[in-house]
């Protein structure tokens, strides 16, 4: 699991970027307090054997 602050409401939200679609990854989510889109960039990595999470109004 993997957060992001979401640029319209500003609140701290986790993400789960699906691990078979690769190592970046673009993809439009809700954010689940203020249910506006948001356009996601997850991009792996290793060292952390997790995804980073940027995300921009959609």
């Amino acid at each position: 699991m993997s957060f992001y602050q979401c640029p319209h409401c500003g609140e701290e939200v986790d993400t789960t970027p699906d691990p078979g679609a690769g190592l970046s990854q673009q993809y439009v989510e809700d954010c689940p307090v203020c249910c506006r889109p948001n356009r996601l960039q997850a991009t792996y990595v290793e060292d952390e054997d997790d995804y980073s999470v940027a995300a921009e109004r959609e």
